[in-house]
């Protein structure tokens, strides 16, 4: 297939120029006569346009943060509670339906490069349900159970996987449904991608009640020997860590990726998540000029990243795209390109490949997180101890015993199974489903990870710079392993931040402002990194051993 870039479609482009116009940003702040109340809030517009696909954004938003102080209530010498209150609406989704709404995507072709290996002397193109390698394929003369139901699993509402990021032949390939999942259900996850078109429009009005951002209590207890107690409980972020971007230490709170991949804050993109927090700040203690001692504990059923989905805008390194495309082939087969012998498309049977499920943990007291963090100062350095359990935000895909049973369709009936000469298939027939070693059938899981790390600050006179490091170790994470029949494999891995900071005088820009000078470098070994050479090129762990 060639891909072609489009122009920019005009009457997408003049809604962006549109709405950015008649809604500027506008903010209002209000205080209590008593200055026990505040309030502020804004309303605004952000719209994003694309030379490739026109309008790609057009997002309202109305904010509200209050805040309010009770004074002595109890045993309480202050209690407070603050709140952040968010609702918006993307109109991209009605505005620009072709390409993000309930128009989306449309038809396929599958290719076949050929080769030597399959006799196929040319490159050949075959729409989607009706590759080469497929019920009735000349290929196949004793029958085999290739193939899926073209009524149940049209040739409609797709792209093919990447095709917005490269234009390449070869490859395997896959097609993605993109609608959203009240028009098009295929592919949808249930409980981890299956926004509808509401989901997608306005992410806060959902059954998590993501328009509450914000809503903590927070209390001050005076303790008798002059230290202090304090305490919070509700929906909230929690940020550990001193660096920004790379997140070392600041693991806590969840990400939404699918609002914006990288150009939004990190405050506006964190997941409050409910929690109880317990701080005793024991101030300046023996040689330290202040130390504080924290314990936490988020109570709030898990939530990972959330990482966009098929057909969204934004959909980090295109992830939601994948899974969509690999629940599509496991609910409903799907045509696959370039894959028997490398070189041909194959359509597989519903049950054979793809994802399964994603196994969400509900919530349990062993499903929740917890940690600990001691902090302070010492000889002008800020330092921070950390250690954090919790469930992975990131998914981790699980093949073989730990992924689902799959079908083989070579094995379906009337097809010689001997002739494959692999040992233990003969007692098998074609509907049989059976855990698979090395078979790219998975189900979604996300493991438990252990944290330790700390973090320090300083101030170096002589170079008129503040310096800023983090540093996690961690166990438990799940990373592709290729090398192993289950497809994945556990290692240690140690992170790092470095972060400078220099207000500087360049006189040519400005003789009466300094201009701030920052800088960051981030880095990540696996510890039990595994990657050889194999007759077809590198196999196990893709990610770097050192990045």
């Amino acid at each position: 297939m060639k891909f072609t870039r489009k122009p920019v479609d005009r009457l997408s482009l003049a809604v962006a120029v549109a709405v950015t116009l008649a809604a500027p940003t506008s903010g209002w702040a209000w205080t209590s006569k008593d200055g026990k109340t505040e309030a502020t809030g804004f309303v605004d517009n952000v719209s994003h346009a694309r030379d490739d696909v026109g309008l790609s954004k057009s997002r309202f938003t109305g904010q509200l943060e209050v805040a309010r102080k009770f004074g002595r209530v109890g045993i309480f010498s202050s209690l407070g509670f603050n709140g952040t209150f968010r609702g918006s609406y993307d109109g991209v989704y009605d505005w620009n339906s072709d390409e993000f709404g309930d128009d989306a995507g449309g038809a396929i072709n599958m290719e076949s490069v050929g080769g030597p290996a399959s006799g196929l002397p040319v490159r050949m193109e075959t729409p989607w349900g009706q590759s080469l390698l497929s019920a009735g394929s000349p290929l196949l003369p004793a029958g085999g159970g290739f193939g899926f139901d073209t009524t149940a699993n049209p040739n409609e509402g797709l792209v093919l996987l990447g095709s917005h990021l490269h234009g390449g032949e070869g490859g395997v390939q896959l097609g993605v449904p993109v609608r959203p999942c009240d028009e098009d259900s295929r592919g949808c996850i249930d409980g981890y991608m299956d926004d509808d078109k509401w989901d997608l429009a306005s992410p806060e009005f959902n059954d998590r009640a993501d328009f509450i951002r914000e809503a903590y209590l927070t209390g001050t207890i005076d303790l008798p020997n002059g230290d202090i107690l304090d305490l919070s409980l509700g929906r909230r972020q929690m940020v550990w860590g001193r660096t920004d971007l790379f997140r070392v230490l600041d693991v806590i709170n969840p990400v939404d990726y699918s609002r914006h991949n990288i150009y939004d804050e990190l405050e506006d993109i964190r997941i409050p998540m409910g929690m109880l927090t317990a701080e005793y700040r024991a101030g300046p203690t023996g040689g330290f000029e202040d130390l504080n001692f924290q314990v936490l504990w988020k109570w709030e059923q898990f939530r990972p990243h959330k990482l966009g989905q098929g057909g969204s805008p934004y959909a980090i390194l295109d992830a939601g795209s994948f899974f969509r495309a690999m629940k599509n082939c496991w609910d409903n087969g799907c045509s696959v390109s370039n894959f028997a012998f490398g070189e041909l498309s194959t359509d597989f049977p519903a049950h054979t490949i793809g994802i399964r499920q994603a196994e969400m943990p509900g919530w349990e007291v062993d499903q929740t997180d917890a940690g600990m963090r001691l902090e302070g100062v010492f000889k002008g350095v800020g330092f921070s101890l950390n250690a954090l359990t919790y469930l992975s935000q990131l998914p981790s895909l699980h093949a073989g015993v730990d992924g689902p049973p799959a079908r083989n369709p070579f094995l379906a009936t009337g097809f010689p199974s001997a002739a494959l000469g692999i040992p233990g298939l003969l007692s098998e027939t074609g509907g049989d489903e059976l855990t698979r070693d090395y078979l790219i059938a998975f189900d979604i899981a996300f493991p438990r990870i252990y944290l330790l790390g700390g973090s320090a600050d300083f101030y170096v006179e002589k170079l008129k710079s503040a310096f800023r490091a983090e540093f996690a170790w961690t166990t438990g994470e799940e990373f592709a392993n290729s090398l192993k029949p289950t497809l994945y494999s556990e290692s240690d891995v140690a992170r790092w931040v470095i972060g400078w900071d220099r207000p500087t005088f360049i006189p040519f820009l400005n003789k009466n402002r300094a201009f701030l000078l920052s800088a960051q470098v981030f880095g990540q070994h696996l510890i039990d990194h595994q990657l050889k050479s194999g007759p077809l090129g590198k196999v196990g762990m893709p990610d770097w051993e050192n990045n």
